[in-house]
């Protein structure tokens, strides 16, 4: 999926601009070559819907202007079997399937993502985060303690995560299917799902309110999910939740193992 940006000049900047002009947000000349009137036509539409205002059009903003369309695929959560998840999921204690699966499908299918690739998505990101199927609280580790510190010390003041000093490094560190993490996360995250995850953090370990936050993390990048895994980018899908490659190998082979159990129609 191609992305449009300051420099570019081809037909589908054309295309763009009028876009943008039919939004209400005029560029300038529609000439196809993506100048400084254009980038603040983007920034200004990317503000007006709530996007990163970045200037560059990728695959939320060209969708926002309704030039590529995510595709409306088939709901498959009644397909998706204890057994089959089972195979995916090699070594794993089949009773925190059975306990958890209908949860994680349920909210998936309330977020209305329980097509194939965005349920595949979320099966490969609960094995790549927890390595079983259970909502867990993260572990100590270096990056997460320092040296003869209390445990989640190196938290405890980190501004970006919102948290305010001791307890907050422990209070908020990473729990659920998705490893939430950090004061301003579960406050912002529970508003969404209407829990208040700022008071009661040990919320984001109860199956049906991990399953949530899951797929409220998960609806949020659908859109790019979707361009990535159509495009066998799994790098990049993993990238769009993790932040990072963290899990990759195991989020990889879930996947593909997915793939196996629930093949394209």
């Amino acid at each position: 999926m191609a992305t449009f940006k300051l420099g570019d000049k081809s037909p589908g900047v054309k295309r763009l601009q009028s876009a943008l002009l039919k939004a209400g947000f005029n560029p300038g000349i529609i000439d196809g070559d993506f100048g400084m009137g254009t980038q603040a036509a983007v920034i200004a539409f990317q503000k007006s819907e709530g996007l990163v205002p970045d200037g560059v059009a990728g695959v939320r903003t060209q969708a926002a202007l309704g030039l590529i369309k995510v595709a409306n695929l088939p709901d498959i959560t009644s397909d998706v079997t204890v057994g089959k998840v089972a195979i995916m999921f090699p070594g794993t204690f089949i009773g925190n399937i059975k306990t958890h699966l209908p949860n994680v499908l349920a909210a998936l299918k309330d977020a209305g993502i329980g097509d194939r690739l965005m349920v595949l998505m979320a099966l490969a990101t609960i094995r790549a985060e927890t390595g079983q199927f259970v909502p867990i609280s993260e572990g100590l580790s270096r990056f997460n303690t320092s040296p003869n510190g209390h445990p989640f010390d190196l938290y405890d003041n980190r501004g970006d995560l919102g948290n305010k000093g001791k307890p907050d490094g422990d209070r908020y560190k990473g729990r659920g299917f998705v490893q939430l993490t950090g004061r301003s996360n579960y406050r912002r995250i529970g508003m969404a799902i209407g829990v208040d995850l700022e008071s009661d953090p040990d919320l984001g370990n109860d199956s049906k309110v991990a399953s949530r936050i899951l797929a409220t993390f998960l609806k949020a990048v659908e859109i790019d999910c979707k361009a990535a895994l159509a495009d066998n980018d799994l790098a990049t899908a993993r990238r769009l939740v993790n932040g990072g490659s963290h899990g990759l190998g195991e989020f990889s082979l879930t996947y593909q193992r997915g793939e196996e159990q629930f093949p394209a129609a």
